[in-house]
């Protein structure tokens, strides 16, 4: 039958003769076998070498569909569970679902399932059966990823407090390339956007003809209109997700630009925009949840007064009144930690056209620094104002629950190390932001694992420089169906955790861990190749708790990308798998002491599927390579 129904699919493109390579791609598609170029045009090439030309007949075309597909070790797992060694019942396809694929729960609907959607061959189909064709299909699937499928839909708990959530935040959205020369470009906001960030980063200033702009101030970095950002983030705001985006402004903007910026948010993002509390209620006392404020957009920025009093004054709109904010020290490179104290008010009313404004005369003393806010600006934050961090002990005396904090990680990273518990202490309470140093001039990032290991809830990364921090960013928001809001574990969400990354104590649910890594298929060739070799090795990390780091390498195989194999068992005893990632990175051995980057998949430890899996692979930029995969055993207790 598999015969027959593979004649029968072919033959049409066969009625002109033979075919040659495109005409083979092209025969490929039409099939949907994912290929890499370079390992067709290479076994092709094998083929016709057999024969002189360049085209191939029906029987060359099935060599090569079977080079292809066909893979040993799907047959060796086919063949251990079908009596006749052609077709798989019902009743073998559950027994290997249940012994191979740690599937207690699957029954006759679950076979039934898997046939009716991946069995190509109709007679076959018909007698609820799979045959080799239909297995191949079904192993390759996302139902066979290493990937849990039901962490692909938001299956977490959505209604706690926004500070229980690990929220996916950029730093800088803007810039696409470095801090001090690079182009500052809105589809910084649009790819961020679309990959499920939600907290961007806009760094206003005064720009010419009363439009602010945003750009990286003081640098030459280009510039983009303010009116222009706020546009894309009301086009892509909630396409990847519905759940809240929070804008962080770092605002360098005079009151009257300020007054700009409110007028835009307001009348371009309309009913998306969060100007008051929910439901009318000012029970300020517990943020609310993700769910609560789906689809609504939040400014996050200093505020003057109290909630109640922005409320009454939208009652009645007054433009162009300020108020002063000061702050008795000078910020570092990140403004965003420049959240200020309110100190003292000036009322003054902005005439329409003048912008004359009644101030106190400067003080020549003190090194205050005093910024002026609009009410009109001021008046938009609700649930996120910018809170200048003192230290945790202030913080538990003074701060609200809807004022957050950021803090740069260098001061972050000492406060991780020697007070860690009273970090975990505040990040059960407030929402901490944490950014880059400011001599990141080429945009590198910092680990946001150590950060995420205290409970902060933004760790701030830049969006547009690839590297393992990425990796486990992008690893880390697969989770929870990639809507940006990962519940953090409940010894970082309870108030009274004694919970420390340096001593997890009682916390621990440790995990024993085995992977037997067995294949590659299509690895991308080596750049040094000139056809469609690499000498591979796999690199799998983990990263969590300091006493779960661990790294563990394969072998090398030499002078072969398209179907390695390795046969390697790796074991890892994790104690806090709840805060532990994986990464598995493929590598070509150019040397002794320099590799090439092939490809890698980085994802939460609590996300691994059991069982005979593939494990996607993504370039460096995060995006994934269609054709290439390993093929790995994963078992844990």
């Amino acid at each position: 039958t598999s015969h027959t129904w593979f004649w029968n699919v072919i033959q049409n493109d066969f009625k002109t003769g033979n075919i040659d390579l495109e005409g083979c791609m092209r025969l490929l598609e039409k099939m949907q076998i994912p290929f890499d170029e370079d390992h067709l045009k290479h076994i092709f090439r094998r083929t016709v070498d057999k024969h002189s030309g360049n085209i191939i007949s029906m029987d060359d075309f099935r060599a090569i569909y079977r080079a292809l597909v066909h893979r040993p070790e799907y047959e060796e797992l086919f063949k251990a569970y079908s009596s006749d060694g052609l077709t798989l019942s019902d009743t073998q396809l559950i027994k290997f679902l249940v012994k191979e694929q740690f599937q207690a729960e699957a029954d006759e609907t679950t076979a039934l399932e898997i046939i009716m959607k991946y069995e190509p061959i109709d007679e076959v189909r018909k007698k609820r059966q799979l045959s080799f064709e239909g297995f191949i299909r079904y192993m390759r699937s996302d139902e066979c990823s290493v990937f849990k499928s039901q962490h692909r839909t938001i299956y977490q708990d959505m209604n706690q407090p926004l500070c229980d959530y690990f929220i996916s935040s950029s730093h800088n959205t803007y810039l696409i390339a470095d801090q001090l020369m690079g182009p500052s470009h809105l589809w910084g906001y649009t790819s961020a956007l679309l990959k499920g960030c939600r907290c961007l980063e806009i760094d206003c200033w005064d720009g010419t003809n009363n439009e602010p702009i945003v750009y990286h101030g003081h640098t030459l970095t280009s510039k983009i209109p303010f009116r222009s950002v706020i546009h894309v983030i009301d086009k892509y705001a909630f396409m990847s997700s519905a759940y809240p985006l929070v804008l962080s402004l770092e605002n360098h903007c005079s009151p009257k630009q300020q007054e700009v910026m409110a007028h835009y948010l307001k009348s371009i993002l309309g009913d998306k925009l969060l100007s008051s509390p929910i439901g009318g209620e000012v029970d300020m006392t517990r943020l609310p949840s993700p769910e609560a404020l789906k689809f609504k957009v939040l400014v996050k920025n200093k505020k003057a007064g109290t909630i109640e009093e922005s409320m009454l004054r939208m009652d009645y709109e007054n433009p162009g009144e300020t108020e002063e904010l000061s702050d008795s020290d000078f910020m570092s490179e990140d403004e965003d930690t420049d959240d200020t104290i309110p100190l003292h008010r000036t009322r003054s009313t902005t005439k329409r056209k003048g912008d004359r404004r009644s101030s106190p005369p400067p003080q020549k003393k003190s090194k205050v620094k005093k910024g002026k806010i609009a009410l009109a600006l001021s008046d938009l934050v609700v649930y996120t104002k910018s809170q200048k961090f003192v230290s945790f002990e202030h913080s538990l005396m003074n701060q609200q629950c809807y004022e957050n904090n950021s803090i740069g990680e260098v001061q972050a990273r000492k406060l991780v190390r020697y007070s860690a518990k009273d970090f975990i202490s505040h990040t059960t309470r407030f929402i901490t932001r944490i950014y880059p140093k400011g001599t990141r001039m080429s945009s590198s990032n910092y680990n946001p694992q150590e950060f995420w290991n205290v409970g902060c809830q933004m760790v701030a990364l830049n969006f547009q420089t690839p590297g393992t921090q990425m990796e486990l960013q992008d690893g880390k928001f697969l989770d929870n169906g990639g809507c940006g809001y990962v519940l953090k574990p409940e010894f970082l969400r309870d108030r009274n955790t004694t919970f420390t990354p340096q001593n997890v104590g009682g916390y621990s649910k440790p995990m024993s861990l085995s992977i037997r890594l067995i294949s590659g298929h299509q690895l991308p060739p080596s750049s040094l190749s000139k056809t469609n070799k690499a000498d591979p090795k796999v690199q799998i990390e983990i990263f969590g708790v300091p006493e779960d780091q661990a790294r563990k390498k394969s072998s090398v195989v030499k002078s072969n990308a398209l179907s390695p194999k390795w046969n390697e068992t790796f074991s890892f005893n994790i104690q806090v798998p709840e805060l532990a990632m994986i990464r598995f990175c493929v590598e070509d051995e150019v040397s002794l002491v320099n590799n090439e980057f092939l490809g890698q998949f980085t994802l939460p430890v609590m996300s691994l599927n059991t069982g005979y899996r593939n494990i996607p692979l993504l370039s460096r930029e995060g995006i994934k390579l269609e054709s290439a995969s390993l093929f790995a055993h994963i078992w844990y207790y």
